[in-house]
């Protein structure tokens, strides 16, 4: 989910008007290990000191967050990589807010053979709800995988079709132990284990049995859509200017904190994703089309096709698939 916490960030970072040079990349500093420890705190994991690469550990797995306003990207994944050879780990969970598209599940099979199990996991937007953090209720997703393949009309040249071929999962929530442990006799619970949803059922003996309850990889879609040209519309966001040019103040007071203050528009980066077409599960209808209708172009050209799935579990994973039409 690219847009993921954007504006909250943004804001949480945002270290006020009249700071300027080492002084604002002092107190920006602070934000960030501010912001580190907030989010530590949601995964339920224990600090490192902070001057250790990792940021903290849970279990016997070590926890690293990524850049607050970058994607995670290879060069990241990586340096994880060389610093868990250092110690010799081997497990570590990487937080992030956003992962860098078409970089899994590639990366995850080439640190596995360096030996080094890497999870990665989405930072969801709970984590700036005090009361979430307190009670324990927020939820870091897992990183799926979604490929998708344009399929070019052979009679128009300027039109095509998209086909759903795949989507995998990484999940594990790494609660199977415990729950497996706690469960009653007669009783049943529903887990992710090892990119599986499993149905665990303890019976009178004591004895659990499992069932796997997704057969294939279309069972973990609930919805999908396609957006057939990305990047025709801009995400712009207006952000509050703290500091005019060469330090000095704006000029515009904000009568409540009497902090100068004005406003610019920024791009983000990313697009707007428009649903162009769709296909969902209903309860009363449990197929999905995995094609999507032809879509005529108006003109020749490059563009860049968004796919986004959402899971049985509400996650949604988008992937961008270049085509090249007439």
């Amino acid at each position: 989910m690219l847009n993921l916490g954007r504006y909250e960030r943004q804001a949480y970072l945002n270290v006020g008007g009249r700071l300027s040079g080492k002084k604002k990349e002092q107190a920006l500093a602070r934000k960030e290990q501010e912001f580190r420890e907030l989010i530590l705190k949601a995964y339920r994991a224990e600090p490192l000191p902070d001057t250790a690469f990792f940021h903290g550990k849970n279990g016997g797995r070590l926890v690293v967050v990524g850049p607050i306003n970058l994607p995670v990207g290879r060069l990241f994944v990586e340096e994880v990589i060389m610093e868990c050879r250092k110690r010799g780990a081997t497990r570590v969970d990487v937080l992030a807010f956003e992962f860098e598209m078409g970089l899994f599940p590639a990366v995850l099979e080439e640190s596995k053979q360096k030996g080094i199990d890497i999870a990665p996991k989405t930072i969801p937007p709970e984590v700036f709800d005090k009361r979430a953090v307190e009670k324990g209720q927020v939820r870091f997703a897992d990183i799926a995988y979604v490929e998708a393949t344009p399929r070019y009309d052979s009679k128009n040249k300027l039109a095509l079709s998209i086909e759903l071929t795949d989507f995998s999962v990484h999940y594990s929530q790494g609660l199977v132990d415990s729950i497996t442990a706690e469960l009653k006799a007669g009783k049943s619970e529903v887990a992710c284990d090892a990119g599986q949803l499993v149905k665990f059922t303890k019976d009178k003996d004591g004895i659990v049995r499992r069932e796997v309850l997704t057969k294939k990889w279309t069972d973990w879609v609930d919805y999908w859509a396609v957006d057939f040209n990305y990047e025709s519309r801009k995400e712009i966001i207006k952000m509050a200017k703290t500091m005019g040019v060469d330090g000095e103040p704006p000029g515009v007071v904000d009568a409540a904190s009497g902090e100068f203050l004005e406003f610019e528009e920024r791009w983000t980066g990313a697009y707007i994703f428009e649903n162009e077409w769709q296909s969902f599960r209903t309860r009363r209808d449990r197929d999905l089309e995995m094609t999507t209708v032809t879509h005529t172009y108006a003109k020749p050209g490059r563009y860049t096709v968004a796919v986004k799935v959402i899971d049985i579990f509400g996650n949604d994973t988008m992937t961008l698939v270049p085509v090249n039409v007439g």
